[in-house]
């Protein structure tokens, strides 16, 4: 055998050692491709996994719009405007104003419905969301070959254990759950919760309230803990006002002079649309060595008691000096007209 004969035997013999072994490569490859566990892991369980991750997401769009648009209709719906009819004939000015008061509280109690059906849109769209993905998270679990089985009855038990670890957790989504079933209180009405707590709804979830005093601070309220809550702004509102006059006034006619002011008061245009009925007097309240104090009433659309409340009693001063109504301490407390003259008297001495 010369050189070539044996190169040549060399070479054939490479060859066909490199071709079983790329045949041998292809051939694995192909075996780990084909093999159904691999297409299982690779393929299958992936592709099964995105489609219930679309799934959710898709409930999901479809529970907010079905919600959002059950919401938008209750409010496009609106409540009537309704009109008492008296057989009694009105002047065109007392028309005027008995339309603009029942307008003003027909915006009144729908902005308050608007304020709970967006509430209890909020709280549904999670319970919603909870709901979608708890069961998504379960399906992907049973896709990767987990048993949840246990999983489940381990929550059971978890969440009995949480029920006694975290009652007061629980007692804050129960409250917040009575609290919008039984519609307490809204966004945008002001609330007393006790502990000097009292100010404007911002916000409602199942576990918190928050409210805006009138110093704007914020407060996070647990519902659990609100043992009492006075809403100040639901239906209607009282303008309560004290007058204090002196003992030397003629108490009938002060009673009737405070009576024609304060009814003269609420029909200006500042306040008149807030003003429900027609202001009334109480009587008196208290009856000082030096002083009595007569008490008005007026009854307001919500929350605009303070309104109604801080106009009265920034013209009814002028009013009763007008009218001869003698207030308690004309020239200060604890010096007597004599003694400030003496005084003044003194001191031009000087």
């Amino acid at each position: 055998m010369n050189m070539r004969t044996y190169l040549l035997s060399q070479d054939g013999s490479t060859a066909e050692t490199l071709s079983d072994a790329g045949a041998e490569t292809v051939e694995r490859v192909t075996g780990f491709w084909e093999n159904p566990e691999v297409q299982q892991w690779l393929i299958a369980t992936p592709l099964r996994i995105l489609i219930v991750i679309i799934i959710a997401l898709i409930l999901q769009a479809i529970a907010r719009r079905l919600i959002d648009r059950a919401a938008d209709g209750n409010i496009a719906k609106g409540g009537k405007l309704s009109k008492g009819r008296s057989g009694k004939k009105k002047d065109q000015n007392a028309e005027v104003r008995d339309d603009a008061r029942l307008a003003a509280m027909h915006r009144a109690r729908e902005q308050r419905r608007h304020s709970r059906v967006k509430t209890l849109a909020g709280v549904g769209r999670s319970a919603a969301v909870l709901v979608i993905w708890t069961w998504a998270v379960l399906a992907i679990l049973g896709e990767l070959g987990i048993n949840v089985g246990p999983i489940i009855a381990s929550a059971g038990v978890i969440g009995v254990a949480l029920g006694f670890g975290a009652q007061s957790l629980v007692m804050d989504f129960l409250a917040g759950v009575f609290m919008l079933l039984e519609d307490q209180y809204g966004v945008g009405d002001v609330v007393d919760v006790g502990d000097d707590i009292v100010g404007d709804v911002e916000e409602i979830s199942l576990r918190i309230t928050t409210i805006r005093d009138i110093d704007g601070t914020l407060w996070y309220v647990r519902n659990g803990e609100i043992m009492r809550v006075g809403n100040l702004s639901d239906e209607y509102s009282i303008a309560r006002i004290e007058v204090p006059v002196a003992l030397s006034n003629d108490m009938d006619e002060a009673w009737n002079i405070i009576l024609d002011a304060v009814t003269d008061i609420s029909n200006d245009p500042l306040i008149s649309e807030y003003v429900m009925e027609t202001p009334t007097v109480n009587g008196l309240t208290q009856i000082n060595p030096d002083s009595v104090t007569f008490r008005a009433s007026v009854k307001t659309l919500p929350a605009k008691q303070w309104d109604v409340q801080r106009i009265i009693q920034s013209k009814l001063v002028n009013i009763l000096r007008d009218k001869g109504v003698a207030l308690p301490y004309p020239n200060g407390i604890g010096m007597a007209p004599q003694a400030q003259n003496i005084a003044t008297g003194e001191e031009n001495d000087h």
